[in-house]
């Protein structure tokens, strides 16, 4: 099982996560989005496509696009696919 934390609340869990380039990629059902908020920011990757990112926010503190995903990712990257992962201090407990 594995959980993403940070400021010791979990914001995703699951056992089906999908490892790509040393990420876990959890499941969009898996994740609580109450702790996340859209973000204007995107980046390209060559191979998997145009991430899109969401502000981690615990109580009064945020970390700026520390959750992506790709909504619409390349058919080498479709295993993601309404998937999210974390970074930017999230600590990732497998």
């Amino acid at each position: 099982m594995a959980k993403a934390v940070w400021n010791g609340v979990v914001l995703a869990e699951s056992d089906e996560t999908v490892m790509v380039e040393g990420n876990h990629y959890f499941p969009a059902d898996s994740v609580n989005d109450a702790y996340l908020q859209s973000s204007d920011a995107h980046t390209v990757c060559y191979w998997k496509g145009v991430a899109s990112y969401y502000d981690v926010v615990v109580e009064d503190e945020t970390n700026r696009g520390a959750a992506f995903y790709y909504p619409d990712p390349s058919d080498a990257a479709s295993g993601i696919k309404d998937h999210v992962a974390f970074w930017r201090g999230v600590r990732i407990e497998a």
